[in-house]
């Protein structure tokens, strides 16, 4: 009998991903990255009552912005669940999602080092 709980925790973890999408896809544009920055909405709507998951989304996303990875990781859950559940708070008005901060362009040694000597010349 020791054998029957490993096929049931098997045959959740399978079918789990399935029932919380409700059995959909991956939005052709959903738009999310693993590095999309995800906040909750001021204005979210505070009637509807929301599956288990998406509240836990909803309170990872509670404290500021966090990349879709790092929700994915704290949920433990696939990352095509957690693009499917984010696209359908972002669509509901619970979530704003945003492109992360782009990189900083390089500038020439040059320029900085005139900078830097033009502050010590002013500043001491």
């Amino acid at each position: 009998m020791t054998g029957e709980p490993e096929l049931e925790l098997e045959a959740t973890e399978l079918v789990r991903p399935y029932v919380i999408t409700n059995g959909r896809e991956l939005p052709v544009d959903g738009g999310f990255t693993m590095i999309t920055l995800v906040a909750v909405s001021e204005n979210a709507p505070r009637t509807r009552v929301l599956d288990p998951e998406k509240l836990r989304v909803m309170e990872l996303c509670s404290g500021g912005y966090l990349a879709v990875a790092e929700i994915a990781a704290h949920t433990g859950l696939p990352m095509g669940v957690v693009k499917i559940l984010l696209s359908d708070l972002v669509e509901e008005g619970y979530l704003l999602a945003r492109a992360p901060v782009p990189r900083a362009q390089l500038v020439e040694r040059e320029l900085l080092e005139e900078v830097l000597h033009g502050l010590r010349a002013r500043f001491g």
